[in-house]
């Protein structure tokens, strides 16, 4: 894969006459990526030997539900302060085995009194306290040789985006961008839905996602936005095979228009009944899937 350095020959809707020469970010890394780059960073962390004063903290710091707090323990890239089982809870005793194992004190109690403290409808008796999650840096994200970045634009409702946020990790996702406002944030009823995905990909938040998009293509990566008027389908996009931002608009209202302005490219699901879209997480499954298929397999009648 590699990056893109202008836009020569590719027609849009919102291409016209705004071919750009693409440059890499300085400030990245060519050798490794940005997942990479985290993954290595988290696994140096140890307790007090942090510069907590240049850390943006995300939340995460309750963990609900058993696949979330079993990725938290198996992932051990975040300090695990104490997890809460309710005794004869579906999966409870391998919670308590991957506890036991990394040291983390275990604490059984009665189910009333979990549910007293659990901030998500089911907590399916087990809860566990650790240390926020940590954001990651949009330049590093960006710089990576093997960028596939997701955008979500002012989705609220924390079940979708949790469940992007997992649909992007099965995906191989490098990397996740929020807004800071007008968003979900990461609480427990997010990181339950995610199911460990949060452990595993990079998140990083931006004041604006237009103003992101700016960024990105400074950077030399395409921008995707996914809208069912858009002129291709995410099954025929020939920019997937670089570096890429993949964009999902809000529930209901979609891309915002400044946000669909930005974009290099505007693509839709193909929709085959007589329904006429996608709820945002259903329809970041369809897409991000189509990407990642091209990404490791190509295909030589690749069109934009």
């Amino acid at each position: 894969m590699t990056r893109r350095t202008d836009r020569g020959g590719r027609a849009g809707p919102n291409s016209g006459d705004r071919d750009r020469d693409r440059t890499r970010n300085a400030s990245g890394n060519p050798s490794r990526s940005a997942a990479e780059a985290s993954r290595e960073a988290a696994s140096r962390r140890a307790p007090g030997s942090r510069d907590r004063a240049n850390e943006q903290f995300l939340g995460g710091d309750q963990v609900e539900g058993f696949h979330a707090v079993r990725e938290l323990l198996r992932a051990r890239r975040r300090n695990v302060r104490e997890v809460w089982i309710v005794e004869r809870a579906s999966g409870a005793l391998e919670i308590e085995e991957l506890a036991q194992s990394i040291g983390v004190r275990v604490r059984r109690v009665a189910p009333a009194r979990l549910e007293e403290f659990a901030r998500c409808e089911a907590p399916q008796g087990v809860l566990a306290r650790a240390e926020p999650v940590v954001a990651a840096s949009v330049d590093a994200l960006l710089s990576a040789p093997d960028a596939f970045v997701v955008a979500v634009d002012g989705v609220t409702d924390p079940g979708n985006l949790g469940a992007i946020l997992r649909t992007a990790e099965t995906a191989g996702v490098t990397g996740v961008i929020i807004p800071r406002h007008r968003a979900a944030g990461l609480g427990p009823t997010v990181l339950k839905a995610a199911a460990g995905a949060v452990e595993y990909v990079p998140i990083a938040t931006v004041g604006g996602i237009p103003a992101f998009l700016e960024q990105a293509r400074r950077a030399g990566v395409w921008t995707v936005g996914l809208d069912a008027d858009g002129t291709t389908t995410v099954t025929e996009l020939g920019v997937a095979d670089g570096p890429i931002v993949v964009v999902l608009g809000a529930e209901g209202a979609g891309l915002a228009r400044l946000t669909r302005d930005r974009c290099d490219v505007i693509a839709s699901i193909p929709i085959y009944g007589r329904l006429e879209s996608l709820n945002v997480s259903a329809a970041a499954a369809v897409a991000l899937h189509a990407v990642a298929q091209r990404r490791h397999h190509g295909d030589t009648d690749a069109r934009l």
